[in-house]
């Protein structure tokens, strides 16, 4: 953490100036231990902010703060749950040191376009997001040796109101960087870190900002500085960009200048996974730097692909981006040569040979770049092998090598306090470490020894709060149609998944398809 973030935490009283550390690691958001630490400084507070611990405690009157470094219970508790972040965040008996022991830790690049980690850093739209962030967090607690990169938007993604008059609207949430949990990755003289795109004319550039999430590092690519030109500034301004010229400028700079920008950071990696095809280009810059080293161009392709693994979400074929020729040439004519391939070979690269006329395919390109696919489900798989299938032409479905890893969730995210307190009790005196272990099926049987009554009590709990919540958001909206007659916002809760699956399993399925190839 540089410097100047410090220095804006000065406030904060020694004896408990680790909260600094805590609020700019999501470590937090997932350990009710950690959040509880923030809520005991104030409550009031803590509700104002949003849950947000960084705006928090730059907001919250000193007074607080020193009561709280004064007060033995509070510091108790504050040094245990710091001594759990640290032992955390050093720990060498993972999941992943254990079953893989002996093993070289080689390290997964993971790029996808958003990331669904906590509403205060806004750089998701939905499932494929919550899906990515997900990955990460229990990508932490297994101790893969992973690095992901994105976008920082500092217009969030758009949201649906509906207004006084009963129209909807769309709305952005433009990002408070301030109250953000990303910092900035400086260079050696300490000024920010910024890289160019390689082989793009005209040049793009982009400054590198970090989210640690656990144990994993998140760079997200920042294009809104001011060496590049005012088009080129808001390549990273909003998710998924509906104009083509803007959507294939921002595919580009995720997928080459993420790789770039890792390249710059001195982060080696020995395969990459691809969420969805908005990073594909990612591969084509491993590619590249190889040919760069002497290495052909279709023995390059195939030693990248080995090591690449594609998740596809998207069942049906308008979700799947597709670029005109005449926009590859403008930015990608000086690329060509580069991989030692003329134009025409190129372009085949990304061709859907049932509509071969139709343009640059970045899903058709995904797959062809990368040995390892899986759909999202069960379901899904089958949908995206009668989709794709033309790429692998043959008699039998089976012939289509697209797998399937059902979606999960990282479960201390998603799983209430009280829930797991009623689960700890019930589950716990069998298996103390059920959170843990809770992809094992014989544990969700132990679900059967809790009382009805004591279940459906806390259910009900549940949504008595839930209806509060409600009440006072509708309350909030009242009272500003009243007084101030702004756009009634009405947002829709995000549900993790119909079924609640292991985002563990899927992981180590994940890690699994990468083992046989490394």
């Amino acid at each position: 953490m540089d410097d100047s973030i410090r220095d804006q935490f000065a406030h904060i009283p020694e004896r408990i100036s680790g909260l600094v550390d805590l609020a700019y690691n999501l470590w937090w958001s997932w350990n009710p231990e950690a959040r509880i630490l923030f809520k005991q400084l104030n409550h009031q507070a803590w509700k104002a902010s949003v849950h947000n611990p960084i705006r928090m405690l730059r907001e919250i009157p000193v007074e607080f703060l020193n009561r709280a470094a004064e007060d033995p219970a509070y510091c108790h508790r504050y040094d245990i749950v710091m001594r759990r972040f640290r032992k955390y965040m050093t720990a060498t008996g993972t999941w992943f040191s254990e079953e893989y022991a002996g093993r070289p830790a080689l390290t997964v690049a993971y790029f996808s376009a958003e990331y669904g980690l906590h509403h205060s850093l806004p750089i998701y739209a939905g499932g494929l997001g919550f899906l990515a962030g997900d990955h990460l967090k229990e990508s932490s607690d297994l101790g893969l040796p992973m690095v992901a990169v994105g976008f920082l938007y500092s217009q969030g993604y758009l949201h649906q109101q509906i207004n006084p008059d009963g129209w909807q609207e769309d709305v952005t949430e433009p990002l408070d960087r301030d109250t953000a949990p990303v910092t900035r990755v400086l260079d050696s003289d300490g000024e920010d870190l910024v890289v160019r795109v390689p082989h793009i004319d005209p040049p793009i550039y982009v400054a590198v900002r970090k989210v640690q999430v656990g144990r994993i590092p998140l760079y997200l690519l920042d294009t809104d500085i001011p060496c590049n030109d005012p088009e080129n500034r808001g390549i990273s301004s909003r998710l998924y960009a509906g104009d083509q010229d803007q959507r294939l400028r921002q595919e580009i700079v995720l997928g080459i200048g993420g790789r770039k920008v890792l390249h710059a950071l001195g982060i080696e990696y020995a395969a990459v996974h691809l969420n969805e095809g908005h990073p594909a280009f990612a591969l084509l810059e491993r590619v590249r730097e190889r040919v760069e080293r002497g290495m052909d161009f279709e023995e390059a392709l195939e030693e990248v692909r080995a090591t690449s693994v594609f998740t596809t979400h998207t069942p049906v074929p308008a979700g799947h981006d597709v670029f005109p020729v005449d926009l590859i040439d403008r930015y990608f004519r000086t690329y060509y040569p580069a991989l030692g391939i003329d134009r025409l070979r190129f372009l085949q690269l990304g061709v859907h040979p049932e509509s071969p006329g139709s343009g640059f395919n970045m899903t058709a390109f995904a797959l062809r770049a990368s040995a390892h696919h899986n759909g999202v489900s069960r379901a899904n798989k089958v949908v995206a092998c009668d989709m794709w299938k033309c790429l692998w032409p043959g008699p039998r479905e089976a012939a289509v090598p697209i797998d399937y890893v059902t979606n999960g969730v990282h479960v201390p995210t998603w799983l209430n306090t009280r829930m797991k307190a009623l689960y700890d009790r019930h589950i716990g005196p069998a298996s103390p470490d059920w959170l843990t272990e809770h992809d094992d099926p014989v544990i969700w049987e132990l679900i059967d020894e809790i009382p009805d009554a004591e279940l459906w009590q806390l259910h009900l709990w549940l949504k008595a709060k839930l209806h509060i919540r409600i009440t006072e958001s509708v309350s909030r909206v009242m009272t500003r149609m009243l007084f101030c007659r702004p756009s009634v916002a009405m947002t829709l809760p995000v549900s993790p998944a119909e079924t609640i699956p292991s985002m563990k399993m899927g992981m180590t399925a994940i890690v699994s398809m990468l083992a046989m190839s490394l």
